[in-house]
């Protein structure tokens, strides 16, 4: 029997303003809005840059990043890139602030954080290469 085919994840993001979320994400890092809606008053929208997806919604309830709640969950969302270092560049030319500069880092990886409008805390990243640590309790 073969396996069904999952084709990615998509984080969902509680945001203040759904334009204000999909600007940042579209004109600072790159990402394509595939849709919003409802087309009188956007609250909800989907933005995407290659199998990266994610979703925010708009609601009466505040956004609650992960490290807001508990800073051991630092990142709301690990983006897995082959080459964190030439996106590195990309975004810094597009005037990206990161909360954490390019590095390895003491768990394997490779990567930068930064925030999103919000404060949602997102990874952009890979393990380092012959890194033989365990990577699954990063963040």
């Amino acid at each position: 029997m073969t396996r069904p085919i999952l084709n990615g994840i998509a984080p969902f993001f509680i945001v203040r303003n759904a334009a204000a979320a999909v600007a940042f994400y579209r004109d600072r890092l790159g990402f394509d809005c595939i849709y919003q809606g409802p087309e009188d008053d956007p609250f909800f929208a989907i933005v995407c840059r290659d199998a990266a997806m994610l979703m925010v919604k708009a609601v009466e309830a505040n956004p609650a990043p992960n490290p807001t709640r508990d800073p051991a969950a630092r990142w709301d969302a690990y983006i897995n890139v082959p080459d964190p270092d030439a996106l590195a560049t990309e975004f810094t030319s597009r005037g990206v602030m990161f909360s954490v500069p390019l590095k390895d880092t003491s768990d394997g990886l490779r990567g930068f954080e930064l925030k999103d409008a919000d404060g949602y805390v997102l990874f952009f990243g890979r393990p380092r290469e012959n890194s033989n640590r365990d990577t699954t309790d990063h963040a």
